[in-house]
């Protein structure tokens, strides 16, 4: 799946600089800058404890940023709630979908925002038009289901990801925020939403791609921003840093040289065989190569 370098045709849609979050006497995040322009990928890396949730809860208005400025079309903001940033074309699909199992796909696209006709006391759904505009915006998307009535549930996890992705884009984001959406997937299902982020891309939604995969990343990213500690480790467009370059900046390669180092001191342990600190962690061979 091959990607290019895009910048968008306009300035950022949604723009970090030097934002941070505390937390009484802890900082959970502090000095990252991150720029979303339409029709870019921008990936979100880091290890668990690195910040990546609390980036999204301040891009989504779950919580408000305590240094740093958050900007939106270039307008410094403060969003008070999910509402507000969707409002303002900000969407996020989290890891659980937010979705019925039990109920068919249309109503789940719709759910939240059901289509009605006719006036009050007769007003009631338009199951027609839900199902018509759910089908049609699938298949703008390329997803392509035989049967919408079908229960979401017995949907593969993949197409739950691409039915969610299609969702925000029909109710009008223009950033859209992806929660690990691979993260427990396979290889082939992985492979099913990274089709989608890039053909979010192709639609001209900016795209935060939050994952701890550098190879999913890769494939469609066309700029990568690693957060290490809450703080920024590394802040690159495609074109200036190559997979095995983000895998070490992911991995904490100094990290791992000094643990090399110190394993060299155990007797019956050949350093030797071990993987280089330029390689990391995280290549193992379920993983997808670009």
């Amino acid at each position: 799946m091959a990607t290019k370098e895009t910048s968008g045709t306009s300035g950022p849609v949604v723009e970090l600089s030097g934002v941070g979050k505390s937390y009484g006497n802890i900082r959970a995040l502090h000095g990252v800058d991150l720029a979303v322009s339409p029709g870019q990928v921008t990936c979100v890396l880091g290890d668990n404890g690195a910040g990546k949730s609390t980036l999204i809860k301040i891009i989504s208005g779950l919580h408000q940023h305590t240094e740093g400025e958050f900007r939106i079309d270039g307008e410094p903001v403060r969003l008070g709630s999910p509402r507000d940033a969707l409002d303002r074309g900000i969407a996020t699909v989290y890891q659980d979908l937010a979705t019925v199992p039990l109920m068919p796909v249309w109503r789940n696209f719709f759910l939240g925002s059901e289509l009605t006709r006719g006036r009050w006391p007769l007003r009631r759904l338009d199951i027609a038009l839900m199902k018509k505009t759910a089908d049609e915006e699938l298949r703008a998307m390329g997803i392509v289901l035989d049967d919408l009535e079908q229960p979401i549930g017995s949907l593969s996890g993949g197409q739950r990801q691409s039915v969610a992705i299609a969702r925000a884009v029909h109710f009008g984001a223009r950033v859209l925020i992806l929660d690990e959406p691979t993260a427990a997937l396979g290889v082939k299902q992985s492979g099913v939403v990274l089709k989608y982020i890039a053909a979010a891309r192709e639609r001209g939604l900016g795209v935060i791609f939050i994952t701890h995969n550098p190879h999913h990343a890769y494939m469609v990213g066309d700029h990568f921003t690693v957060l290490r500690l809450g703080t920024l480790e590394l802040s690159a467009a495609r074109a200036e840093v190559s997979l095995e370059e983000l895998t070490n900046h992911m991995a904490g390669g100094a990290e791992l040289a000094a643990l090399k180092h110190e394993l060299a001191q155990v007797r019956g342990v050949d350093t030797d065989v071990l993987p280089s600190a330029s390689r990391g962690a995280g290549e193992s061979s379920g993983d997808l190569v670009p």
